[in-house]
């Protein structure tokens, strides 16, 4: 295993500077990204057969669990930036996956609804998808499954928490 934490020399303005940061291997952002690229490996393939990208899948799945959703807030279910999302709605639309119609309350809004198309797509790929979370849970381990959620889920809402009390300026990433 990596050492915990690592160390450097670092010159700033003429002088040195001694850097401690624990390792980069070990930092929970690299982590989380490893362990999601590791799961993401499994479900690639499924959905490449379908024609279907991770984001796209992402959206209509998110989808599948609304009547409809307003644009900004399937941006932030589905953590995707604006342009992108707007992109990947265009090409969904296109190919029927979904339906989109204004807002009554707010005619510059969308809302965005899966198709009938989008649902039978869902239904297509839903069995590969499960069997894929079947072999993940198998491997791992259901208990330990289901703990990892309920963790993961715990530090979401406590980071949320810390980023709630601090200010704009303090607000970043790692």
């Amino acid at each position: 295993m990596a050492d915990e934490t690592a160390e450097w020399d670092r010159t700033k303005d003429g002088g040195q500077q001694r850097v401690r940061l624990r390792h980069f291997s070990r930092s929970l952002p690299m982590l989380l990204l490893r362990a999601r690229e590791a799961m993401m490996r499994h479900f690639r393939n499924s959905l490449r057969v379908h024609d279907i990208t991770e984001q796209q899948w992402r959206i209509l799945r998110a989808l599948v669990t609304v009547p409809e959703i307003e644009v900004t807030e399937l941006a932030r279910a589905t953590f995707l930036l604006g342009p992108s999302l707007s992109r990947i709605l265009k090409d969904l639309e296109t190919r029927q996956l979904i339906e989109r119609h204004q807002d009554e309350n707010d005619l510059r809004r969308s809302r965005i609804a899966i198709s009938k198309s989008g649902l039978a797509l869902i239904e297509k790929v839903s069995p590969q998808s499960e069997e894929i979370y079947a072999e993940i849970t198998r491997a791992f381990g259901a208990e330990r499954m289901r703990e990892l959620q309920r963790l993961l889920e715990e530090l979401e809402a406590v980071v949320s928490g810390l980023e709630d009390r601090r200010g704009p300026d303090e607000k970043g990433e790692m």
